[in-house]
């Protein structure tokens, strides 16, 4: 049961149900990353949102396309799909498809790291060591000015006051519990669903992103039109997903990283052919 679920209206006017005020203002912001670089949808586009967590960028591509855009949404973590789910069904849209599942390179079930207080760090490869607290405090700190609105005005307080603040607030995101999901590969589903063809590949699975690639079987690949990914650069993973891409035909690879997560893992793949 998810009881009670609160609701805000986006700067768009889209009213939607969430589980975390900031991170909702936080991810609203990026949705327009998602499009850039090359990267264009039209109207009777198919797109698979892979990582979909409570239906953000779902909502965003539904509403820029005027709600005639076929939409495959996974979100594996039952606490978010709940979520996702009442969000999909207020659109009223047969167009949207939502699975209770995430994309990997096999199929199973698998033990998951959900945190309830930041859900979009939910994840197979859990790191909460006090390497990446500390880390991500000091990318914070040293990036404020370019922080999303939600973190900015730790600016306007006294440094030690500002570290204090985001100890407790790294502490208290990295709350994990320990659930069961479940995954499937990539082709697997674009055989259950008959997909002749995907658009926009969007992949943010919080260290993931290689395993969503590798379930990509040889005669699926060119159904695949243009992709964007968030990567954590883990041991050369941004130059192992480049050279996948190119591997499989796509010709135009951008990567960039936001300016608030300089000296961070994360980065944006962008690809087209």
């Amino acid at each position: 049961m998810l009881g009670f679920i609160p609701e805000i209206t986006l700067p768009n006017g889209v009213k939607i149900f969430y589980k975390n005020r900031e991170e909702v203002e936080f991810l609203y912001e990026e949705m327009p990353l998602y499009l850039q670089n090359g990267i264009e949808l039209h109207e009777g586009a198919t797109v698979f949102d892979v990582g979909a967590n409570i239906g953000l960028f779902t909502l965003y591509v539904s509403k820029l396309c005027n709600k005639n855009v076929n939409i495959y949404a996974f979100e594996p973590v039952p606490a978010i799909f709940g979520i996702l789910q009442c969000n999909v069904q207020r659109l009223n849209s047969e167009k949207i498809q939502i699975f209770p599942y995430g994309v990997s390179h096999s199929s199973g079930t698998v033990n998951f790291a959900y945190y309830p207080n930041c859900t979009g760090w939910s994840t197979l490869y859990p790191d909460d060591s006090q390497y990446q607290r500390d880390l991500i405090k000091n990318v914070t700190l040293n990036n404020l000015n370019e922080a999303p609105a939600f973190i900015r005005w730790l600016r306007w307080i006294p440094s030690f006051v500002r570290a204090f603040i985001l100890d407790q607030k790294i502490n208290k995101a990295f709350q994990a519990e320990q659930i069961t999901c479940h995954l499937k590969k990539l082709s697997e589903i674009i055989r259950e669903q008959n997909i002749e063809k995907i658009d926009l590949l969007k992949v943010d699975v919080e260290r993931s992103e290689l395993d969503v690639l590798l379930g990509i079987e040889v005669q699926d690949w060119y159904k695949i039109k243009q992709v964007v990914l968030e990567v954590h650069d883990l041991d050369g993973r941004v130059q192992k997903v480049k050279d996948l891409l190119m591997q499989h035909g796509f010709s135009k690879i951008t990567i960039e990283q936001q300016n608030f997560l300089k000296g961070h893992e994360y980065f944006n793949v962008y690809a087209l052919r």
